[in-house]
């Protein structure tokens, strides 16, 4: 006769995922996260580099438009 092995298949499945969230669990409390002030700064430095970039390349495709432009 041959077994059923989806039993043991799924214990092992089961039993994996609860290591799996109980190491979760113990990480999340090793994590030391940024106060509120640090993450603010942060955020309104990324938002101002994007700005710069964003009209950095807003520049030079108008100058890039204006050069092939002449070439035409």
């Amino acid at each position: 006769m041959i077994e059923n092995s989806s039993p043991s298949w799924f214990e092992n499945s089961t039993n994996s995922l609860k290591t799996y969230f109980r190491g979760v669990r113990a990480e999340w409390g090793k994590i030391s996260w940024p106060e509120k002030k640090q993450v603010v700064a942060e955020t309104v430095f990324v938002i101002a580099i994007v700005f710069v970039f964003t009209v950095a390349v807003y520049l030079m495709d108008i100058i890039f438009k204006g050069l092939l432009g002449l070439i035409k």
